[in-house]
């Protein structure tokens, strides 16, 4: 029987009250907006920003600076604000920060409070310089018209609801310029996400140069041109800072290491080899995609070039967190190693062959003072993985990605920390279906596949089904504090710099909005996704204007005709 799922008033509501279009707002939508009398100010061609002395906020207070006085931002639909009827346009935002020593790790305090009075200076107070500069942004997107204007008699108090709001991205499979990850991170800033996770390394390539292991990249990179070297590194990470964006790095091992083999071939097994060999079964696979190879845990010279790699990663990445992969061991990849049919047969186990990598590679990160995060599979595969006792919870943090709600709620009852990215939620690769070449899936003319895109992951998942997702759904008070935030994830067989704004932009929107300020209106307890329409529709087009080339949601007449987009009828699934 086919169920009913009902639109809730929002949609309703929006033909009667279209609010959200006719007046300016901020994305991700703040926590406490107070804006009782909307009106404007003119922003003074002499306007500046007076903000103390910090390397990281002073870069922030140039950009926005420049961003106020040059944007002059036109709304798809003009405001209904009327200016103030004082003649004294805005002159000053003075910045008041308690903490300029904090650190930009996990957890740092990024409230802030703004202030714009109808007449007089503007008021931005943070704890800290990364407050201060999720405050700039909100200011700045109040900021509109030719000549500038600003949202006057308006108070913001603000702070995220989770303190890790990712983006990862994965740069083996195709590479991307230094611009593509800049531009990104700088987009994330705007959105109010914190954590660029760098999944730099796989079986695909090796682009990262590795001081103490050249080679990886020299042989192992697509060439020369395609190489991240440490001053790019360094690069990525300042402007991470200059953003108040992390950058994590992820050097997955010991799957997904096949072009570790061009450098090391004797540390690699079964790479090179034919992922899916003929007349096998699925359970036989050597890669669950082409590209094969995992580091070999019985071969002494593996943990002498991994040490290596992780010291170097280390020194050139100063994030406190270090991300070591461990997903998708194939069974049949170690099985094809001569060493290790021999441990096998002997009586050893795969689980066991996992347990020996990790306990000689991961008290090797701590002693770096890192915190280790590794993907679910670590704990959770159902055939290759650890015990409990081997991962110290006070310093493993695990990364979902299967089996939505359960594996979270899974996780955190085993006590552990965790980042959510729910494949069936958060991946924003999936839809665009298979990669292989003589895929005979397609060789139909019934359109067996129109519900997942031909993509294991399908179908693409709409910028409504990140934003409803609910990442501590089903878990405890006590359980829901382990629930570290989430990140979006765009794995790149089928993307590379021609579509990597389009893939990611506005759906990272989305869930930057839900883990900053909810997805649900804070007096009524409903969700807001209709209401969020409009104003993330505004919010594309503006990134877009800032030179993001973020997808569009709707024609551009639904956003003149608020409301006139939903529906009041039920919809049938």
């Amino acid at each position: 029987m086919q169920s009913m799922l009902f639109i809730i008033c929002e949609a309703l509501c929006f033909l009667v009250f279209p609010i959200s279009s006719e007046i300016i707002n901020a994305w991700p939508k703040p926590r406490t907006f107070s804006w009782p009398k909307p009106q404007a100010t003119l922003v003074s061609p002499a306007f500046t920003i007076a903000a103390p002395n910090h390397p990281h906020l002073s870069a922030a207070v140039k950009r926005y600076l420049h961003l106020v006085h040059t944007e002059h931002h036109s709304p798809l639909v003009t405001p209904s604000v009327n200016l103030t009827p004082s003649n004294d346009p805005l002159q000053t935002l003075f910045i008041a920060v308690s903490d300029l020593a904090a650190p930009l790790h996990h957890g740092v305090n990024e409230s802030y409070t703004l202030a714009i009075p109808l007449s007089g200076p503007a008021n931005l107070t943070a704890e800290t310089v990364w407050g201060a500069m999720r405050g700039l942004e909100t200011f700045s997107q109040l900021v509109w018209g030719d000549p500038s204007r600003v949202a006057a008699g308006l108070y913001v108090w603000d702070a995220p609801l989770f303190a890790h709001r990712g983006v990862m991205l994965d740069t083996s499979r195709n590479y991307y310029p230094v611009e593509d990850i800049l531009r990104t991170i700088g987009a994330m800033s705007a959105n109010k996400l914190n954590l660029f996770h760098w999944h730099i390394t796989d079986s695909h390539s090796f682009p990262l140069v590795v001081p103490s292991e050249p080679d990886l990249a020299g042989k192992g990179s697509y060439g020369p041109d395609m190489q991240y070297s440490p001053d790019d590194v360094t690069r990525i990470v300042q402007f991470g800072l200059e953003h108040g964006v992390r950058v994590l790095p992820e050097i997955d091992s010991p799957g997904h290491t096949g072009s570790w083999a061009e450098a090391y071939p004797e540390i690699v097994t079964c790479a090179n080899m034919f992922w899916w060999p003929a007349g096998s079964e699925w359970k036989d696979r050597l890669a669950s995609e082409p590209g094969t190879g995992h580091l070999n845990p019985l071969n002494p010279k593996t943990y002498q070039v991994l040490k290596k790699v992780i010291n170097d990663v280390a020194t050139l990445f100063p994030e406190p967190f270090f991300h070591s992969g461990a997903d998708e061991i194939i069974p049949g990849c170690w099985k094809a190693d001569p060493a290790i049919q021999s441990f096998l047969s002997n009586g050893g186990t795969l689980s066991q062959l996992l347990e020996i990598f990790v306990n000689s590679t991961l008290p090797h990160i701590l002693s770096l003072n890192r915190t280790v995060v590794y993907w679910e599979d670590v704990l959770l595969d159902d055939n290759v993985k650890v015990p409990a006792t081997v991962l110290p919870r006070e310093h493993t943090i695990l990364q979902t990605w299967n089996n939505g709600h359960n594996n979270t709620k899974r996780i955190v009852s085993s006590g552990y920390r965790v980042i959510v990215s729910s494949s069936e939620f958060y991946y924003l690769d999936c839809g665009h279906g298979e990669f292989l070449g003589n895929d005979s899936q397609y060789d139909q003319q019934a359109g067996d596949n129109s519900g997942n895109g031909g993509s294991w992951c399908g179908p693409f998942k709409t910028w409504q089904t990140i934003y409803n997702y609910d990442i501590t759904y089903g878990l405890s008070e006590e359980e829901a504090k382990l629930v570290l935030g989430g990140e979006v994830a765009l794995w790149s067989e089928q993307a590379d710099t021609t579509v990597l704004d389009a893939r990611i932009w506005p759906r990272a929107s989305a869930m930057g909005e839900t883990l900053w300020s909810g997805n649900r209106d804070e007096e009524t307890g409903m969700k807001r996704y209709a209401e969020a329409t409009d104003r993330l529709n505004e919010w594309r087009y503006r990134m877009v204007r800032r030179g993001i080339g973020a997808e569009p949601l709707q024609p551009l007449w639904c956003v003149r005709n608020p409301g006139m987009c939903n529906t009041v009828q039920p919809f049938v699934s």
